[in-house]
């Protein structure tokens, strides 16, 4: 969801970075990831096998189950920083329709204390507490 893709362009297609002028960093209105591993703010209950299916979050090729949470600023804000993007389209919001409530994960916490950084280890990503602002559906 929030991979570095400006970095492929410039590399991979030889786009010289002067030459961009428009980032759009394209981003669910819920976080999505395949494989094992940290996910902060995983679903693990109906709601995110509800995101997975109402959403179609199933891997095109594989058919493997994407594992789904509330979205996740923290994450989205470490992908700013990577891609600097100059606007953001938020996709799927349908999804949420039928929801009475809807969280976002606003700030990371490890024992107790905000961190205002990403974690750069697996084991610290795994400590991660995050705090939620729940809003009306």
């Amino acid at each position: 969801m929030y991979s570095n893709r400006l970095g492929g362009v410039v590399t991979g297609l030889g786009v010289p970075p002067s030459k961009i002028e428009t980032t759009i960093g394209i981003v669910k209105a819920y976080t999505t990831r395949v494989g094992e591993g940290p996910f902060p703010t995983e679903l693990n209950n109906e709601l995110g096998e509800m995101l997975r299916k109402k959403g179609h979050e199933f891997g095109a090729t594989t058919g493997r189950p994407r594992r789904c949470g509330w979205l996740d600023i923290p994450l989205l804000r470490y992908s700013h920083m990577l891609n600097d993007y100059t606007s953001i389209n938020i996709t799927k919001l349908d999804i949420l329709d039928d929801l009475d409530e809807i969280k976002i994960g606003v700030e990371y916490r490890i024992n107790g204390k905000k961190i205002d950084y990403m974690p750069g280890t697996i084991e610290e990503l795994s400590q991660v507490e995050v705090v939620y602002e729940t809003l009306k559906g």
